[in-house]
């Protein structure tokens, strides 16, 4: 992919899906491996962000 901003949609077992994000701009917002995020959905798709903020 020659645009790293745009993502493959995978499946993950029978009922979910997952999507990558990049690596330097997950340690850009100071986020760790296996943090919990919060998922809302929006007008044209999702929202994902820090679950304590």
């Amino acid at each position: 992919m020659k645009d790293k901003n745009t993502r493959k949609l995978t499946r993950v077992g029978k009922r979910s899906f997952a999507v990558t994000l990049p690596a330097e701009e997950v340690r850009g917002l100071g986020w760790k491996e296996k943090q919990k995020l919060t998922i809302k959905k929006v007008r044209g798709g999702f929202l994902v962000k820090d679950w304590r903020k």
